[in-house]
């Protein structure tokens, strides 16, 4: 019954910045995880950041480590990712997902919710 609905792609250069919203509605968030995925052309979707709705530590792939955060806004049952120095190979359609906790945090099959998706281009 959860909807997200993600938003704030676009094409950014190398080496700027851009951030990605998605908001969720729908259902509270007492025992759920949220997080991106991405998906480039001609490549599998993959996992890029994770946190719980009830906070602690985030995830990280290792591609962005460094250069991605994911935040929440409890208020506004959004949450984003900030992509700091992106780099051309970030350039993907980018996805919200979320599911309730457990299983793998890169597994595609450990969430039940996913948003249409926010193409992401990054230009040299």
């Amino acid at each position: 019954q959860v909807q997200l609905v993600e938003s704030g792609g676009g094409l950014v250069q190398a080496g700027g910045s851009l951030r990605l919203s998605c908001a969720a509605s729908g259902r509270t968030f007492s025992s759920y995880k949220m997080a991106w995925f991405r998906q480039a052309a001609g490549k599998e979707r993959e996992f890029v950041a994770g946190v719980r709705w009830s906070g602690g530590s985030a995830v990280y792939a290792d591609s962005v480590k460094g250069r991605f955060t994911i935040a929440r806004d409890n208020a506004k049952n959004t949450i984003y990712l900030q992509m700091n120095d992106p780099k051309p190979e970030d350039t993907a359609v980018y996805y919200c997902a979320g599911g309730m906790y457990g299983g793998d945090w890169v597994l595609l099959t450990s969430y039940n919710d996913w948003g249409q998706g926010t193409q992401v281009t990054v230009s040299s």
